[in-house]
């Protein structure tokens, strides 16, 4: 909003300072900085709202250091997040980019889906809150949504040689929001994914339909937008399961934000994508706003959310980020980087599918079923084992740095 605003004042009334608006790196640091002030400052009185509505978590008894110590904290406070990416994002992004608008799109879908959950829990007194079917629902249409606005919108494009372009047999747009690429370069409408630890080895979904012959022309959506719903799905599932210790999901989740930001802005810029020979996302760079917006806020809520919590995001704020890393991830065209770069997410969903899988094929052979984890998720399994809350936060933090650096460094390990 404001950089429309001042892009206007500048060509109309060359207003001093007001060029500063073009520089994604200024409206970033700015997005960031307001993103932190809305939840610290903000946080506070949500909070307080919160507890006057006795909106207090209900904690089941686990067996867990101090547990019950918990009952009655505020819970639903993903408003606070939520509130500290929009606001700064609607102030300081171009509201006329794709990108945007989807994940504004993507960030409130999914702050619903997880808000309609925590509701019923809290004032319908329904433990189960939501019933899961409507909660795949809303991946499911979130996933579709996603991409299917990567396969058809005419202003989601990746840009190459025009010679490479033929070769490849890709439909050659120029969007409206878009100026001609310089020299021999094009604009084309494709499927085509970064591959991580391969030397020119981007995929393209297309060629899983290419058995089809001439048929399985344009028809990649048969492979991408469900591939779009189950990244969604898992990685939503995985932030949500993830939220068990304070701090734990905001800090894991701020780390892989922060490294989305520094994905979208080398895919945004035509001479670091060169250089590292991945995909250049024309418009992509309005991104590194968005996830700016989004460390912020996570940052921001960990004033209030670090142990010992005085609020929890609950599922309003885990799906909704679990939703948001996703679909940025997708966005990038790096959704393959995710099983690294969310290893952490990956681990918690992996520790509960292996234990309710070797405890059902236990109690079937031997008629008892057994454990391999003490408590799953794992980060329950290191509580089960006497491990402090602060410790077991700040070592998952610790393993999701050295995930995202790993992530990064894989742009130049191919």
């Amino acid at each position: 909003m404001l950089y429309h605003l001042f892009e206007y004042l500048e060509d109309a009334y060359h207003l001093p300072g007001a060029g500063l608006f073009r520089f994604i790196s200024f409206r970033t640091g700015a997005a960031i900085v307001l993103s932190l002030l809305i939840s610290m400052v903000a946080g506070k009185y949500i909070i307080n709202f919160l507890r006057k509505k006795q909106v207090g978590e209900s904690i089941r008894d686990l067996g867990l250091d101090g547990q019950q110590e918990k009952e009655g904290t505020p819970t639903m406070g993903g408003i606070i997040i939520i509130l500290a990416i929009v606001v700064p994002c609607l102030l300081m992004a171009r509201l006329d980019n794709i990108y945007i608008i989807l994940m504004l799109v993507a960030t409130l879908w999914m702050a619903i889906v997880g808000f309609a959950d925590d509701y019923i829990k809290v004032f319908r007194k329904n433990k189960k809150g939501l019933h899961g079917k409507f909660k795949v629902m809303g991946q499911v249409g979130l996933g579709i949504l996603v991409g299917g606005v990567m396969m058809w919108h005419q202003d989601v494009v990746v840009q190459m040689d025009r010679s490479e372009a033929v070769e490849g047999s890709y439909e050659i747009v120029l969007p409206d929001h878009l100026q001609s690429p310089p020299g021999n370069e094009v604009y084309v409408k494709t499927t085509l994914t970064n591959m991580p630890f391969l030397k020119n080895g981007d995929l393209d979904y297309q060629r899983f339909v290419r058995f089809l012959g001439n048929n399985g022309k344009g028809m990649a959506w048969i492979v991408f937008i469900p591939m779009c719903i189950f990244i969604i799905t898992a990685v939503s599932n995985g932030a949500n399961l993830t939220d068990g210790v304070d701090g734990l999901a905001t800090g894991v989740s701020a780390i892989i934000g922060g490294t989305l930001g520094i994905l979208a802005y080398l895919s945004g810029n035509v001479i670091f994508a060169d250089y590292l020979e991945i995909l250049y996302l024309p418009g992509i760079s309005e991104l590194v706003i968005f996830a700016g917006c989004f460390v912020g806020g996570c940052v921001g809520f960990l004033w209030y959310n670090a142990y010992p919590a005085k609020v929890f995001m609950g599922d309003t704020g885990s799906l909704t980020i679990g939703g948001i890393i996703a679909s940025l991830a997708i966005l990038l065209r790096k959704e393959l980087l995710i099983p690294i770069l969310c290893g952490v997410f990956v681990a918690e969903v992996l520790s509960v599918m292996i234990q309710v899988s070797y405890f059902k094929y236990t109690k079937r052979k031997y008629g008892e079923g057994r454990r391999v984890f003490l408590m799953s998720p794992l980060h329950h399994h290191y509580q089960k084992k006497g491990m402090a809350e602060p410790k077991i936060v700040t070592r998952f933090w610790i393993i999701g740095i050295l995930l995202a650096i790993l992530t990064v460094i894989t742009l130049k390990i191919r």
